[in-house]
């Protein structure tokens, strides 16, 4: 699977409308970076936007020559596409923001130009969050109905698999109900959904930080399983778990204990 990205620099990257993020925002990288950040740049150029989705294809066109069997587009966490989600960051009044459609148009040109590129046959898996490294307490929909406007021009310019990430996978998404993103992108689409987020941790005592040494390794997994089984999404996704302990797929599979979380052992090498 090929990960296609294009966040630009923090401190000067391309942007929808020239905003990070909020001053204020909850955040877990270092305050000095926020503040490097937040000065306004000037707003993409319909020459830029073009430029960015030509890169995209591209990208995955190279991607698909050399062999890769599916391509994977980070629509989450502030990046690029993100930002053009969000309407804290994407203020324009051309076709490329406005109401929650157009705020979507960006990331569908994005899918559509990768999906050209690749065929029909390759499938395209489109990651998103509410949650942005710029403000965890960001959302780019409110209501269901507004997350299904979002989604309907991603779901129809090609995107097959919506990879709902979260802090934690068993936060409900929206009030009166226990779905999640992904379960929520399932539901609206009819796509195929991916989970992710806190698989194997608990709940971090942290307003900020997601990888925390408060994370104590949890049994979550008969929850996941039961959601799972239910049919609220398709596949799961695993990081830090897997990170932290190599071994941790052959100790669920067997239900031994798993190594207590170590931030340390994030960072290592080897």
């Amino acid at each position: 699977m090929w990960n296609v990205e294009y966040a630009g620099d923090t401190s000067a990257g391309l942007r929808p409308s020239g905003i990070w993020g909020p001053v204020d925002g909850i955040i877990s990288i270092p305050h000095e970076a926020r503040f490097r950040a937040l000065p306004a740049t000037s707003p993409m150029t319909e020459d830029d936007i073009q430029d960015v989705i030509d890169a995209y294809a591209r990208s995955a066109g190279r991607a698909r020559a050399l062999g890769f069997d599916g391509i994977a587009i980070h629509g989450a966490h502030g990046y690029l596409i993100d930002s053009f989600l969000w309407r804290h960051t994407n203020r324009r009044e051309d076709r490329w923001g406005g109401d929650a459609r157009g705020r979507a148009a960006f990331g569908a040109a994005v899918i559509r130009a990768v999906r050209q590129a690749v065929g029909e046959e390759v499938p395209i898996a489109l990651r998103l969050s509410q949650f942005k490294m710029q403000d965890y307490t960001a959302r780019i929909a409110d209501t269901a109905d507004e997350l299904g406007a979002l989604l309907a021009p991603l779901a129809e310019a090609g995107v097959d698999v919506f990879d709902g990430s979260q802090r934690f996978f068993d936060s409900p998404l929206f009030a009166g109900s226990t779905l999640n993103l992904a379960g929520w992108c399932r539901r609206l689409t009819g796509r195929l959904a991916m989970t992710v987020g806190g698989v194997g941790f608990g709940k971090s005592r942290g307003l900020a930080r997601h990888i925390d040494d408060s994370q104590a390794v949890d049994n979550n997994l008969p929850v996941l399983v039961e959601r799972f089984g239910r049919g609220e999404f398709d596949l799961v996704g695993v990081g830090r778990a897997l990170l932290n302990d190599p071994e941790w797929l052959l100790k669920a599979r067997a239900g031994v204990p798993f190594k207590p979380f170590d931030p340390a052992n994030l960072h290592r090498l080897t």
